[in-house]
């Protein structure tokens, strides 16, 4: 099974950082997020990767590259313009980087890519820029099952803040930062069809607005629910986060 990952967005809303780079370059524990995600999935025998680029996208071509010279220790000999790598690290990955366009949305993005997994069953999906915990077999084993053309994971975010329960003015509970709101939502981590190309129209197509209401509708949509960890980095406040869970030595996410 090959896996789409949804890597050109801008990343406006943490653009500290992406001024610079994109959003999946962002690093957690000196690796990208981007890398954190592939773990995930390699944990589980997937290791053939399709990345759709857009903004600044060189930069992830640039990573994968040189992916020895970032994560080896080498010797360069400048006067020979050849380089000895070191203790050896590498991942046994596939990884083809297409670039899908700066200002593409995300329906088309996948369009864009449909024809690496169109002989396929099924193929993986996910957004480059939330981890979690999640069964990835278990997951597969829920989508063949319900046989229906795409499965999305639903998660329940925790909350920013305390919450309360209140009646007029009188508090009936409170309690700090509970561990969800309560709702689920879209968590990323599909399995699709890629027949599902046929509800895309083009680059303008927003994934989770039409196709997705287009499969719901049809009734072939079926949800994986996700208890476990999940966390996405759209925020400052999120990479500080999760810095701070991997730093700790118990980063939920972390299953390889």
């Amino acid at each position: 099974m090959k896996i789409v990952i949804l890597a050109g967005g801008l990343g406006t809303r943490i653009s500290e950082e992406t001024v610079a780079r994109p959003k999946p370059m962002i690093e957690i524990g000196g690796r990208p997020i981007l890398w954190h995600i592939m773990k995930i999935y390699s944990h589980y025998g997937f290791n053939d990767f399709i990345v759709c680029l857009g903004y600044r996208g060189y930069l992830i071509k640039e990573y994968f590259a040189n992916y020895f010279l970032h994560m080896s220790d080498v010797t360069i000999h400048l006067a020979e313009n050849r380089m000895d790598i070191h203790r050896e690290t590498a991942e046994p990955w596939h990884v083809t980087l297409v670039d899908t366009g700066e200002n593409t949305q995300t329906g088309g993005r996948i369009k864009r890519v449909l024809h690496h997994v169109k002989d396929d069953e099924l193929f993986g999906l996910t957004y480059g820029d939330g981890v979690a915990d999640i069964d990835i077999a278990a997951q597969i084993a829920f989508h063949r099952a319900h046989g229906r053309r795409a499965t999305v994971t639903a998660v329940r975010p925790a909350r920013r803040f305390g919450a309360l329960a209140i009646e007029g003015d009188r508090v009936l509970t409170f309690q700090e930062k509970p561990e969800d709101d309560g709702g689920w939502i879209n968590g990323g981590f599909f399995l699709l069809s890629p027949s599902v190309g046929d509800l895309i129209a083009d680059d303008t197509t927003v994934w989770e607005e039409g196709p997705m209401g287009s499969l719901a509708q049809g009734d072939d949509l079926r949800a994986y629910v996700h208890r476990g960890f999940w966390h996405p980095m759209d925020t400052m406040r999120d990479r500080t986060f999760l810095e701070q869970q991997w730093a700790s030595g118990d980063a939920k996410w972390k299953t390889w």
